[in-house]
């Protein structure tokens, strides 16, 4: 594989990996010699503690109470996760409230339960990409409202939903919150237990900086699921259904032990660095990256005009021309890395009227530089010029 130049994807997957995740990895893969669960001897002990320890990092994280961070359950990723929440906690007759901006692995789950007429589903609109009005989703509550289920921030316009005045409004009608924070995990506080998330799904391989495959869904002790897969666990063998306690009953199958390995490490480093500095670096990237796009003739930048309402993504168009092309351009002529078309998330190009067109995305990472903002401001400038 050849070295990349100015790398702004990492919104899809971060890039590059702090070296102690390239590390854990291979480390895990030189010494684990066994799968969680699956036996008592010293090498099965040290992939349970490495487990356990993981759990206790995203724990202190996303402020889960010590006593449930086994309700960190782990998965492929925050898609996996979400199916698991909505469809392990649905019933026929729910009423589920959602927001216009959601990516697809969340609206395509809750569509298909609609479909099936299993659930109602009341969608709060996100004018051009911003963040819902949580009044608007207050008088949307239903008798028969089961779940308020919403992305923390969205994938294409980066903007940040007031999470803290939703779980207010859940904790005050008794209707459990879940929180898609793939765009959000380590790049923004999350606060479960003052937000009063139910449900939190997140992926370790954006924001977290962990790798591709890893991820996971808190589960709050008030709630209980039906697993979305069955199978061993490497405790309980003997009955014929998944055992009731957590995390074992939604960890069916061997894990993915190097996955959550470099996962440790990757949060060790989020943890080390600073929740604040990442942000405060990131925020500032994307500030100058979002002045200087709008700046330039011809070209429209979407979303929040308050960087600090956003995560690191900036959204753009280059006039009429096909966000597809400008990336093709970005990546052949430039060696620019950046995301365009829907974004798997068609919902919020509806509220911007980008469905034809789609938007070049650009999403800043930790280890982006104000050298490389100032070399992808160049590089727009001539492309809008033509």
């Amino acid at each position: 594989m050849v070295p990349l130049g100015i790398y702004l994807d990492n919104a899809a997957t971060s890039f590059p990996k702090p070296e102690p995740v390239c590390q854990g990895v291979a480390e895990y893969l030189k010494t684990a010699c066994a799968s969680l669960s699956r036996g008592s001897h010293r090498g099965a002990v040290q992939v349970e503690e490495m487990f356990l320890e993981t759990r206790s990092l995203l724990g202190e994280l996303f402020n889960v109470k010590p006593e449930h961070i086994n309700r960190i359950v782990f998965a492929s990723g925050a898609t996996e996760a979400l199916n698991t929440a909505v469809q392990g906690l649905l019933k026929p007759g729910s009423h589920v409230i959602t927001s216009g901006i959601e990516h697809n692995a969340l609206w395509r789950p809750l569509k298909m339960l609609e479909r099936e007429g299993i659930v109602e589903l009341s969608v709060i609109p996100c004018p051009e990409g911003h963040a819902l009005d949580p009044e608007e989703l207050a008088n949307a509550l239903r008798d028969n409202t089961a779940l308020v289920a919403v992305t923390h921030a969205s994938n294409v316009t980066g903007a940040i939903q007031p999470i803290p005045q939703i779980g207010q409004i859940c904790r005050e009608a008794g209707i459990p919150l879940l929180v898609d924070g793939a765009q959000t995990g380590g790049v923004y506080p999350i606060d479960v237990d003052g937000w009063n998330i139910s449900l939190l799904a997140f992926t370790g391989h954006k924001g977290l900086m962990g790798p591709q495959g890893t991820g996971g869904l808190y589960i709050g002790p008030e709630l209980e699921l039906k697993p979305l897969k069955y199978g061993g666990t490497g405790s309980a063998s003997l009955p014929h259904e998944m055992p009731a306690w957590l995390p074992d009953r939604f960890e069916a199958g061997t894990p993915n032990g190097p996955g959550i390995a470099g996962l440790r490490a990757a949060v060790k480093f989020i943890i080390a660095e600073g929740l604040e500095q990442i942000r405060r670096h990131e925020l500032e990237l994307a500030a100058m990256l979002q002045q200087g796009l709008a700046e330039i003739p011809g070209v429209t930048v979407y979303g929040p005009a308050d960087p600090a309402a956003k995560v690191p993504i900036v959204s753009c168009n280059v006039g009429g021309v096909d966000s597809e092309e400008v990336a093709y351009v970005l990546d052949e002529v430039y060696d620019i890395q950046v995301r365009a078309g829907l974004h798997c998330a068609p919902q919020a190009h509806r509220a911007l009227g980008t469905l034809d067109q789609g938007a070049v995305r650009f999403s800043i990472g930790y280890f982006n530089t104000k050298e490389q903002i100032d070399a992808v401001l160049e590089v727009v400038e001539v492309i809008a010029r033509g």
